[in-house]
């Protein structure tokens, strides 16, 4: 397979030969199997305090003999509260089923999320993921405005070393991306509470920049909405697919793919 190398403005100045790793069929389901498992392990552990709702008097007062049983007395024998204030006497506390009671069962911050997958297994999917960039069907799937642009795109070297939002527009033009770049330009105000914990706005996800070396091009691709931008040695599946999706249209620079076939071949 080759592909067309693009030079800063657009334009095309070469080819190049596309390593194999471009030419494997795509496994979908280990693509999903590898980016659970990242989704586990960034999960964060939680659980509730040891002693939420067991800071009362409150006790069982309902044994036969005992002072203040409540046997025979047409009263639930519940966990109560013992004291001397009117209002909290012979209230129920502790139980789960009382007020500000304790949770029959919380979450506990001990609980595993880890999910596993072979080694073997998680590198397969990220070798398919990097295969469905190159599948014109499944970029578009994904909702990419790619129907007039030739895939895989490969550009010059010279990519990693932009260092300024600006400069990325004659290519951007260059590419054909006008109508992908305002599509990942709308936001959307997010339904329910998110909105009031820091996640106002839902952003789509556009293209990704994957390169050999930063030398700038973080700083420069960052300042666009939608854009990532990522290492050869830094990839993973859901960089490539998020949600678990595969397609995502992806810009590689000719070093970068270089260093993909010393890995993949």
């Amino acid at each position: 397979m080759k592909a067309n190398v693009h030079s800063l403005d657009g334009s095309v100045k070469g080819n190049i030969e596309m390593p194999n790793v471009f030419k494997l069929q795509v496994r979908a389901d280990l693509i999903q199997r590898a980016v659970l498992a990242l989704q586990a392990a960034a999960r964060q552990a939680y659980g509730t305090d040891w002693f939420a709702g067991k800071r009362t008097s409150a006790r069982y007062l309902g044994v036969k003999g005992k002072r203040g049983s409540m046997k025979n007395r047409e009263v639930a024998r519940g966990t109560r509260v013992v004291g001397s204030n009117p209002g909290q006497e012979m209230r129920l506390r502790f139980a789960p089923h009382a007020r500000g009671g304790r949770r029959g069962h919380p979450s506990k911050p001990e609980k595993c999320w880890e999910l596993k997958i072979n080694q073997k297994e998680n590198r397969l999917a990220l070798a398919t993921a990097i295969a469905a960039t190159a599948v014109k069907p499944m970029v578009i799937a994904r909702g990419h405005r790619v129907a007039d642009i030739e895939l895989p795109i490969v550009v010059s070297a010279d990519i990693e070393a932009v260092k300024r939002s600006k400069d990325l527009e004659p290519l951007l033009t260059g590419l054909k991306l006008q109508a992908e770049m305002e599509r990942v330009s709308e936001r959307k105000v997010r339904a329910g509470r998110g909105k009031m914990r820091g996640r106002k706005y839902k952003h789509k996800v556009g293209p990704l920049f994957v390169v050999a070396e930063d030398k700038g091009i973080f700083k420069a691709a960052g300042n666009l909405p939608g854009v990532d931008v990522a290492k050869v040695n830094e990839l993973n599946a859901e960089m490539l697919a998020p949600g678990a999706q595969p397609g995502r249209l992806t810009i590689w620079s000719e070093a970068a793919v270089k260093q993909v076939k010393e890995r993949f071949g």
